[in-house]
Formats: structure tokens, C-alpha cells, sequence
């Protein structure tokens, strides 16, 4: 009997645990500290907090076509929601545009200098420059859009030290393995050692936007109430706070 009781109470554990936890949310790299504090408030307001999986935004997705279980996706671009769409991976009329950002040069916190627009080739030209892969990960391809639109990827390429995600390109320049990187304004902001030391031109790459959608595979009843706080007004103050802009 002690036995059986044993065998149910494993059985039953899988479903236990799940009802303790909220949604699974796949949220791209630089989304860390405002989806964090996104989860914290949700968590206070008396709900199960959120689960949060950070990674490129072009991992996430590949994870989500491979049959990944999760609730929600929040990319960095358009393009990896886009892919999930075309797989018909989207409950229909969940897609929303979160919020935006901005795309910056960092160098170490003690660099006292300035890339313009004049100099931005010649500077990094020095490299090594830090940047997410720029062939999938969107901040990466960003990067690659904004110098190629300002004529400097040619001398730039060369010198490009591709990381797994933004915030391994932006690691890179806050251990000084880089002098410099490319990553979103809200990145620098998180992180002390390292300064911004220019500021591309928001017409020189697309615009950086951030999507946000319930998956088709979503099985937690708290997903979509948690997809729409996300969108509310208080959901977009935290995204605000941390740096993020309108999207």
C-alpha cells in the first residue's frame, strides 16, 4: 500500500510543481534586468512568478521551433517573431510591440573619448570590437545595419569579435577583452564598468523593436494575463525605468 501511495505521489508531482510556478518566458538577452522586475511585480501583486529564460533572441526562437514547451516569446527584432509566425508557432492576435531601444558604442568605464560619426571607422578599426553575431542575433544585425548604412563595416569587419548574445559582447568590454562594443543603450546602463561612448543614429539601422506573443504551446492559465500586464501602463513604467523606450 506504502508502496502505491509512493507511485501516485510521483505521478501527481510533475503537475503539483507546475501549478506552483507562472509562465515560461523567453525573453532576449537584454530584456534581463526589466523582464527580472517585470516577474518581481507580478510575483507581488499575488501571482506565481514568472519563470524567465534569457538568451539571443535568434536561440529562443530556434528553441521554440524545435518543439521547446513555453508561454511566452519577447524577441529583440521582428525577424524571429516573424519565423515563429510563419510556422504558425503564435496564438493570433497575442503579437504586440513591447517596447524599443537604442544602439550604442561602450567602451571601458576609464575611456575618456568619443566616437562620432566622423571617426567611428577609424576608431574601431583598432578593435577588437565586441558584437553579437551579427549573421542572427538582432542586436548583431543591427550593428552590422548601422555601420554598413554609416560606410565604416569594411574596415570594421575584420576586427569584429562575434559573441553568443548582447550581453557576452557587452562582458567582453567590461573585462577590457575588448575595447569596445556594440550593444543597446539599456545594456551600457546595466553595467558600471564600461561607459557609452557614442550613439548611432536611429535612421542608420531598422527600427530596433521588441515583440511579444503567447505561444501555441503555452499550457499555464496565468500567460496571458501576464502578456497583457506586460503591455499595460504599469508594465511599460518598468520597461521605462530601465531604460526602454516607447515602442
Amino acid at each position: 500500500m506504502r508502496r502505491l501511495l509512493f507511485l501516485l505521489a510521483l505521478l501527481s508531482f510533475p503537475a503539483t510543481a507546475a501549478a506552483r510556478h507562472g509562465p515560461l518566458v523567453l525573453a532576449a538577452a537584454s530584456l534581463q534586468e526589466a523582464m527580472t522586475a517585470e516577474a518581481d511585480a507580478w510575483a507581488a501583486a499575488g501571482h506565481a512568478r514568472p519563470v524567465l529564460s534569457f538568451a539571443a533572441s535568434s536561440a529562443l526562437a530556434r528553441q521554440a521551433l524545435a518543439g521547446a514547451p513555453a508561454d511566452l516569446f519577447a524577441s529583440a527584432d521582428e525577424d524571429w517573431m516573424d519565423a515563429l509566425a510563419k510556422a504558425g508557432l503564435l496564438v493570433p492576435g497575442t503579437r504586440a510591440d513591447l517596447c524599443g531601444n537604442r544602439l550604442v558604442v561602450v567602451a571601458p568605464a576609464g575611456w575618456r573619448g568619443r566616437v562620432t560619426r566622423a571617426s567611428l571607422g577609424r576608431t574601431l578599426a583598432g578593435g577588437p570590437v565586441a558584437m553579437a553575431d551579427p549573421d542572427a542575433v538582432p542586436a548583431g544585425k543591427y550593428g552590422r545595419a548601422a555601420l554598413t548604412a554609416l560606410g565604416a563595416w569594411g574596415a570594421v569587419a575584420p576586427h569584429v569579435v562575434k559573441a553568443a548574445d548582447v550581453r557576452a559582447a557587452l562582458a567582453l568590454v567590461a573585462r577590457g577583452a575588448a575595447p569596445f562594443g556594440i550593444v543597446y543603450a539599456t545594456d551600457a546602463r546595466a553595467e558600471p564598468a564600461v561607459r557609452i561612448a557614442g550613439v548611432f543614429p536611429a535612421a542608420s539601422h531598422p527600427p530596433i523593436r521588441y515583440p511579444v506573443a503567447r505561444l501555441k504551446a503555452s499550457a499555464n492559465p496565468d500567460a496571458e494575463s501576464f502578456r497583457r500586464f506586460l503591455l499595460s501602463a504599469r508594465g511599460r513604467a518598468v520597461l521605462l525605468r530601465h531604460g526602454f523606450t516607447q515602442p
